[in-house]
């Protein structure tokens, strides 16, 4: 069933002008979504041959896509309607409502790319940068007019992950972050908003599980294959469908805090229990057994969600069977 509001984001991003600079890998992934979604992108870069290059690449690309159901019938197409090489970034930017900065990530080559996006576009064209761990009020200080400006972190690869971090900095406003929003759920995508702070939040979270996998095989207590293993298929079979904190709430948010004493018994200040887990369970409140937890789902919803869950991870096991083994070893 066709959804009313998808339909009239992708309808409203049919007007829209996009600039894309940076066609490389990332930069043309997020072109292709941005194309595929009914924007006309540009695609720019250090030169007029570099980006019709990755133009032609990205259609040879999308006819892969296509042959291997990954792309549906037609996108070629689209892709040759609404894609279009630059001769240079202010050719790119000139007229676009919204301009992706997709640089190597160098500070200093991201502020001569942004200041020539600035000088360039239109005074209240929305620029937004894919950084994913440069400071987003360091990289506004190359924008003219900073608070149209702001992180719009998509994640590789671009066209096959649906989440993206938007990332306003102190000066970015309010109309600046709904406009990003809007244009990357025309897109089919899924935004979340989070903070200008170190590491944002998905590397934030995702080199904290790294770190401490790293640790496990150079102390050898598992080896790197062992951990990929329990990683896949205990907790990371359950991200698709949950984050951490439905998680918890769960398993019991008492269940955790005692999990919690456990573990500081060999490693007391790494695993300290966060403050914001022990009021909950000082106040009754232990997840979804109690109606109230972190995210506060009514305890008479806890049978569906049960079987919701039961029926995602039985078809998720479906799914790795039907797929396979990933080709790594």
């Amino acid at each position: 069933m066709t959804n009313p509001e998808a339909t009239e984001a992708t309808a409203n991003n049919a007007a829209r002008k996009i600039a894309v600079v940076g066609s490389g890998y990332m930069g043309g992934g997020i072109a292709q979504v941005l194309a595929l979604g009914g924007a006309r992108v540009a695609l720019a870069d250090v030169s007029a041959e570099v980006a019709q290059k990755n133009f032609d690449r990205l259609l040879v690309e999308s006819d892969q896509f296509i042959a291997d159901g990954l792309f549906p019938e037609g996108s070629t197409e689209i892709l040759k309607q609404n894609l279009w090489a630059a001769k240079d970034i202010e050719e790119a930017v000139s007229d676009a409502d919204f301009i992706e900065e997709c640089v190597p990530e160098v500070l200093e080559i991201k502020h001569q790319s942004l200041a020539r996006i600035s000088a360039a576009a239109r005074p209240d064209a929305v620029i937004g940068s894919n950084t994913s761990t440069i400071s987003i009020a360091s990289l506004a200080e190359a924008v003219t007019n900073p608070e149209r400006f702001l992180g719009v972190h998509f994640s590789n690869p671009s066209p096959f992950i649906p989440g993206v971090e938007i990332i306003p900095h102190a000066e970015t406003s309010a109309a600046t972050v709904a406009a990003s929003r809007e244009l990357v759920h025309a897109a089919g995508k899924q935004t979340a908003v989070v903070k200008d702070v170190t590491g944002f939040v998905l590397n934030r979270l995702q080199y904290a599980l790294f770190h401490e996998a790293a640790q496990l095989v150079e102390q050898g207590i598992a080896t790197a294959d062992d951990v990929d293993t329990l990683v896949r298929t205990t907790f990371g079979f359950r991200l698709p469908f949950f984050g951490p904190f439905a998680i918890a709430d769960m398993a019991g948010l008492d269940v955790y805090n005692f999990c919690y004493k456990s573990l500081q018994t060999g490693f007391p200040e790494r695993f300290a229990t966060p403050k914001i887990l022990s009021d909950l369970v000082e106040a009754g409140k232990l997840g979804t057994k109690t109606g109230a937890g972190f995210l506060n789902v009514p305890a008479e919803r806890t049978p569906e969600l049960i079987a919701y869950r039961n029926k995602a991870y039985v078809a998720m096991q479906k799914l790795i069977e039907e797929l396979g083994p990933a080709p790594i070893n």
